[in-house]
């Protein structure tokens, strides 16, 4: 998702509850704050000796300790708000990658990509996930490329895979 649809979806749906599900049944919660939005800048080399650029949007999320026990999410006003703030003052990319940063005591640091987002009457739900690390250039290195699907010829009765 880009930054730019992130801050409409937030516009489009004012007052929900804006809640993240970091994995499957797992919620940020309900005390996250926004901690810091990078505009983050990447030059990198992979391992085919080919350059490349790209930017980013990341946006950390923090579990207060101090308030363990809130139970109200953070609104999509208030986010959109503390967002425009910093857009303000450093301006953000709007057709960047948006990803978020979170962590907690069952769960590793990580950068999350927004995979999808679920709206009901009083919550704006964004789902986050982890994207593998990969070889880029699998061509170059001589990685062979594993097939996603194994075909219905193939285990066919003499079709010599089963």
């Amino acid at each position: 998702m880009k930054t730019q649809e992130f801050l409409l979806l937030l516009k489009e749906n004012p007052n929900k509850s804006l809640v993240f599900e970091y994995n499957e049944g797992h919620y940020v919660g309900a005390n996250y704050h926004i901690t810091e939005v990078k505009n983050v800048t990447i030059e990198s080399v992979d391992c085919g000796a080919r350059t490349d650029h790209w930017k980013e949007t990341v946006i950390q999320l923090w579990e207060s300790p101090a308030e363990k026990n809130k139970r109200e999410y953070m609104s999509t006003f208030k986010a959109l708000g503390i967002l425009n703030k910093v857009d303000k003052m450093k301006p953000m990319e709007k057709d960047v990658e948006v990803k978020f940063e979170y962590s907690n005591d069952n769960f590793h640091t990580a950068q999350l990509f927004v995979n999808d987002h679920m709206i009901s009457e009083d919550r704006l739900v964004i789902k986050l996930g982890v994207e593998k690390t990969d070889c880029k250039a699998k061509e170059v290195c001589g990685v062979p490329v594993l097939k996603e699907a194994v075909s219905e010829e193939c285990c066919a009765p003499g079709g010599g895979c089963c």
